[in-house]
């Protein structure tokens, strides 16, 4: 029977002698038989070399034992110094660094000569089988399991370590939820259906929620709080409706020159006082309308912000002297301390280096003048060191030029009282010129589409208008993934010239519309259109170009036709070749339509399919444009003919008073400028403007008639030939307000202001004014019978469709019969981003609009409006193009519905672009 002698082994050790008995001694009260050899070892005054003749592994039932001893670090044949060697405690170390084992211990078992026998006794840590969270919802447990990095299984040990970790990321993740006082205890139980594994469970407890309840300033004399606090964004009070002053003021009057305090005054006049007022009352009636969350990150990033407000008002010594925060029943006040310095301002500026440009027409365009506040954020942003998509700096006037090795350094040359000068240093270098331009990720799009796009062009000077110029051309080709295109500039001193590697990755830009369905008195129904952004017809013949169509050559072929049994259908196709003849930006688009809605309803308003063939209108339609891109103003301006030829052919519908049979054909011209320098997305600009001014003619065919011709002839022979002259302006701005903040700087909210106009008259009086081309309001703007006539189908968010001018009178109660010949619209759109990658652009917004239409100029008001407010969003995917959808509140209808408010909202919906 083998007994053990346990002893301690160089403090860190112990080891344990495991022999055959030959002697006995008494250790703890416990008899054991002791190898009289291997005792000698520990009891020898003077260190002596042993040989590891052998080395046992056991305890473990994960690992291989060569796996135990290899990690370890000693072998067979190793030579050791007992007493005072560490072979053994660094062995020892080896594994527990591991995270492998929860208990190491080493064994002497057998002594022969100089030959130790070694023993390794480990016992292995526990796998972790599964883990849970208790005490918090669903999808707070999916958004922590990622972040925790735990893997069930056989591969991860349980360590002390890891649940440590484990519990420093759940309270991280709960106090960025404004959870600051969140409690964790780790659950370990055995797992019953496995092999030394253990389940986890984390015992999460968030408490209340930690609201900021007041921010508190001092050392502010020249700022007030409220500035100050506006200029924390993420970092917000509680939010407040104070319906009284403080409590502990007495301001109230009781009518005899008395004054009560505000407990008093509530008190007097009938107010239930509880018994903790001033947790209720003091300093405010206080109601949690926002979160108020503290986040330590953006409480830190709005300290910076407070620093940056002081700069930009001379303040460039300020700084926070020291903040604190602490519990007020339960929730956290801030406290913030600031020292302002002294208030500083621009003195003299001077130039040094400057040869191009003189000192004064650098000083104009810098625009900072002595005795202006000091501000370094604006001296910089002047000067170009903070580079701005919109130019008008210093460094873009040189780097527009050629000057790409240009730099400018501000540098103070004396500061006295409370005024700085500057000395401008500007080294102007060579200009450079752009030698070679390579283009890179295009698989799809030929290389020629892209190239003639650019204006960064081989031999040319560099320019860095340039540059931006053509990310937003390829941005507008929709080929492209407009966050990817990078212009990758790569400046050769030695020669001057600079290469240019336009980087780019392609996106889905074709579009699919596919719809079926089957009613029983309609028949089949359905709908399917492609558009392909991207085709190339001139491989149209060529069988290996088709994948599935021939593509890459930047033309766009659309087709579509849609059914709705015998009551409606619809073909139309369009070709655009966006450069014709291949040298310039001259664009060539042929159309074709051919429309017919049936009046398919019996005299008791059933679908009768019988019906379709006595009364119903249609329109065949062709055109063709030709535009062309201008080259002053600027080059964002263009100009568009287009010559086109509609055939409305009516039968027994009278959509028109008066006008219900016959064929009517309209010849016309349009002219259109435009302006568009709205980008970069083109899905969602965030910057620039769009103009449109367009005018329609059809040929004056009143001049050659005289008035009684007119008189005589029904209004079916009238139009037969149909004669207007038509108007319309839209114009849009794009305001991006304020910065980005977090992760995605580029996330910020953009104002779109626009402002549309249409006017159709005729050119005598001999006739009333045109029935068809007129403008149609209200409702989401989609296309209907009436857009078969060539109306102009204007949205107007919140309410119906309307023919009244009078603002006053409910549309709900009228039915629409005759439309407007002019027509105001305004509309104030706070856009936000959501996302804005290539495969999908999605964007919230809350939009004010006003619009109305009237028949003459007599009763025109631009100011006589209705008006509607609301919110909306939008979804853009590269497959199916534009999904959106608007709740808007008519303001105008709010009065006159039996149901308030809810009878005056309205639902609206749209697809495949965004409506007029």
């Amino acid at each position: 029977m083998h007994k053990i002698y346990k002893i301690l082994f160089l403090v860190i050790v112990a080891v344990t002698t495991k022999t055959n008995a030959t002697s006995q001694v008494v250790h703890d009260s416990v008899p054991v038989s002791v190898n009289v050899a291997l005792e000698n070892i520990f009891n020898s005054k003077s260190p002596k070399e042993y040989v590891i003749s052998d080395i046992k592994v056991t305890g473990t039932k994960s690992f291989d034992p060569n796996l135990i001893i290899s990690i370890s670090g000693i072998a067979v044949g190793d030579k050791v110094m007992i007493p005072g060697g560490d072979n053994f405690s660094k062995a020892i170390n080896n594994l527990w660094k591991q995270n492998l084992v929860s208990d190491v211990q080493v064994y002497f078992t057998n002594l022969v000569g100089n030959k130790l026998s070694v023993e390794i006794n480990i016992t292995d840590r526990p796998t972790l089988s599964n883990f849970k969270f208790r005490g918090i919802s669903k999808g707070e447990s999916d958004d922590l399991t990622p972040k925790l990095g735990l893997e069930k299984g056989r591969t991860n040990r349980v360590t002390e370590n890891m649940k440590k970790s484990a519990i420093v990321i759940i309270k991280k993740f709960f106090v960025e939820k404004g959870f600051r006082n969140v409690d964790v205890k780790v659950v370990e139980t055995k797992d019953p259906n496995a092999t030394n594994a253990v389940n986890i469970v984390f015992s999460i407890n968030k408490n209340a929620k930690v609201r900021i309840n007041q921010i508190y300033f001092s050392g502010n004399e020249s700022v007030k709080n409220q500035k100050l606090q506006k200029k924390m964004k993420g970092t917000k009070e509680m939010s407040r409706f104070t319906l009284f002053p403080t409590s502990d003021e007495n301001v109230f009057d009781s009518g005899k020159n008395h004054k009560i305090t505000f407990n008093e005054y509530l008190r007097s006049n009938g107010y239930l006082i509880p018994s903790k007022t001033k947790e209720l009352l003091d300093p405010y009636f206080r109601f949690k309308l926002s979160s108020a969350k503290f986040n330590e990150k953006k409480y830190n990033e709005d300290k910076q912000s407070i620093l940056d407000y002081y700069n930009s008002l001379g303040f460039r010594d300020a700084v926070i002297v020291n903040d604190t925060t602490y519990n007020d029943h339960g929730n956290l006040d801030v406290a913030i301390k600031v020292n302002e310095g002294h208030r500083y301002y621009f003195g003299k500026m001077t130039w040094k280096g400057n040869t191009k440009y003189s000192d004064s027409i650098l000083s104009l365009i810098l625009g900072i003048k002595k005795g202006d506040i000091y501000n370094a954020e604006t001296l910089n942003k002047r000067l170009g060191k903070q580079p701005s998509p919109e130019g008008g700096d210093i460094s873009s006037l040189y780097m527009d030029d050629g000057y790409l090795f240009f730099t400018i350094n501000p540098i103070e040359t004396a500061v006295y009282n409370d005024t700085i000068d500057h000395e401008i240093r500007i080294v102007e270098g060579p200009q450079a010129t752009i030698g070679k331009v390579n283009i890179t990720g295009n698989a799809k799009t030929k290389d020629y589409v892209i190239r003639r796009e650019l204006r960064t062009v081989p031999g040319e000077k560099f320019s860095r208008q340039d540059i931006i110029w053509t990310q937003r051309e390829l941005s507008k080709l929709g080929y492209f993934n407009p966050e990817k295109i990078n212009p990758g500039i790569v400046p050769n001193t030695d020669d001057g010239t600079v290469d240019i590697t336009w980087g780019l990755e392609e996106k889905s830009s074709d579009q699919l519309e596919l719809s079926a369905g089957f009613g029983g008195g309609i028949g089949l129904t359905g709908t399917l259109g492609v558009t392909f952004n991207n085709f190339s017809i001139y491989n149209i013949f060529n069988k290996k170009s088709w994948d599935p169509l021939p593509s890459g050559d930047g033309q766009k072929l659309s087709l579509r036709g849609q059914s709705n049994g015998r009551q409606f259908r619809s073909y139309n196709f369009s070709f655009t070749e966006p450069w014709l003849g291949g040298k310039k930006r001259n664009s060539l688009t042929i159309g074709y339509y051919d429309t017919k809605y049936a009046n398919a309803y019996n005299r008791l308003g059933v679908y009768d399919r019988s019906y379709a063939d006595s009364s119903f209108i249609r329109t065949t339609g062709v055109s063709l444009s030709l535009g062309k891109q201008l080259k002053w103003p600027d080059d964002y301006f263009s100009l568009i003919y287009q010559l086109s030829y509609q055939r409305y052919y009516l039968k027994n519908y009278n959509i028109f008073p008066g006008l219900n049979s016959g064929i009517s054909t309209n010849i016309s011209l349009k002219i259109t400028l435009a302006r568009n320098s709205a980008g970069p997305n083109p899905i969602f600009p965030t910057s620039g403007s769009n103009f449109i001014l367009s005018a329609q003619l059809t040929p004056p065919y009143s001049l050659f008639n005289s008035a009684n011709y007119y008189k005589t002839q029904t209004l079916d022979d009238q139009y037969k030939l149909v004669e207007f002259h038509k108007e319309k302006m839209n114009v849009e701005w794009f305001i991006p307000i304020g910065k980005g903040r977090g992760p995605d700087k580029n996330k910020q909210f953009v104002l779109r202001a626009a402002a549309k106009y249409g006017f159709l008259s005729n050119y005598t009086n001999k006739t009333i004014a045109s029935p068809f081309e007129r403008f149609q309001l209200g409702d989401a703007g989609l296309s209907n019978n009436y857009g078969l006539l060539g109306y102009d189908i204007i949205s107007h968010r919140g309410y119906p469709v309307y023919d009244n001018s009078d603002p006053t009178i409910n549309p709900d109660i009228t039915t629409a019969k005759t439309f407007f010949t002019i027509f105001n619209k305004y509309t104030l759109e706070m856009r936000y981003p959501f996302t804005t990658g290539a495969s999908s652009t999605i964007y919230g917004l809350a939009f004010f609009e006003a619009a109305n239409g009237w028949y003459s100029f007599k009763d025109y008001n631009p100011f006589k409006l209705r008006r509607s407010v609301g919110l909306g969003m939008r979804f853009f995917l590269p497959m199916f193009g534009l999904l959106g959808f608007d709740y808007g509140v008519g303001l105008d209808r709010i009065n006159s519905s039996t149901t308030g408010l809810k009878g005056a909202a309205k639902f609206t919906f749209m697809l495949g672009q965004e409506p007029e």
